[in-house]
């Protein structure tokens, strides 16, 4: 349960558009009948319970962007639809991607962020996930948290709103991830709706019992677990993902209009 109106400061939120990539779009948070909800959706139905005007929401995320493509496809639209918030989460793909400069990268999704500050009225903003728990992944973590280290320096000078995803703890428990572990689950997705929530000020007036369930000891997954992930969700994401082979699936925004809730 949440309180307060949603405002920043005392504007009011009515109009909330998403940007980005699988994680924004909710991949790994499916409801029975298959839709995927994510913490973008979830954070749009918070934000519409608790708006003093009428709500509207837009996710133009797709799975498997890079920032480019972030910027070439979603970015503009965003100038067109003058939401009062957008978030946006941008390069996760990228540095995974063998080779690539998170210099490079922080630099274009510096450009965003401008681009976004002049049409958006707020802008929210996220920093990568600490892969310390997961296979082949931690051995990125260095260079995830550099880029970690540039969102926050970006969001200092353009005044943009920062989720840690870094800091979460509840987001180092399995029970936060898919079995793809690349993922979040509906549980992780859940987590990350709420802290953006208390990110814009709508702050929980209890912590829920789900929360305290996620902050305990973890058991590191044992190497027959890790061996198995690799070969069945590991490798099979890196061909497709990182050396360049393309889905002939045609992917779109779910919801690439500004809708009321």
């Amino acid at each position: 349960m949440l309180e307060r109106q949603s405002t920043v400061g005392s504007v009011p939120i009515g109009s909330f558009v998403a940007l980005g990539d699988s994680f924004t779009e909710g991949l790994g948070d499916e409801t029975p009948d298959g839709t995927l909800l994510g913490w973008a959706d979830r954070l749009a139905d918070l934000l519409a319970s608790r708006s003093p005007v009428p709500f509207r929401y837009a996710n133009l995320a797709v799975r498997g962007r890079l920032i480019d493509e972030i910027l070439e496809e979603q970015v503009p639209q965003v100038a067109k639809l003058t939401p009062d918030l957008v978030s946006f989460c941008a390069g996760g793909n990228d540095i995974l991607r063998l080779g690539s400069s998170v210099d490079r990268i922080a630099e274009r999704f510096e450009e965003g962020v401008v681009e976004l500050s002049s049409t958006a009225k707020t802008v929210l903003v996220f920093t990568g996930f600490d892969p310390r728990g997961t296979p082949v992944l931690r051995r990125l973590r260095g260079k995830i948290a550099t880029y970690t280290a540039h969102i926050h320096s970006i969001a200092d000078r353009h005044g943009c709103l920062v989720v840690d995803l870094w800091s979460m703890k509840a987001l180092q428990h399995p029970r936060a991830w898919s079995d793809d572990r690349l993922h979040l689950s509906s549980e992780g997705h859940r987590q990350v709706a709420l802290r953006a929530a208390g990110v814009l000020g709508l702050r929980p007036m209890l912590s829920t019992p789900a929360t305290h369930a996620l902050q305990g000891r973890v058991r590191q997954p044992q190497r027959l677990d890790d061996l198995r992930w690799a070969k069945e969700h590991f490798l099979p994401w890196l061909g497709q993902h990182l050396l360049g082979r393309a889905s002939d699936e045609v992917l779109e925004p779910k919801r690439p209009q500004l809708l009321p809730l």
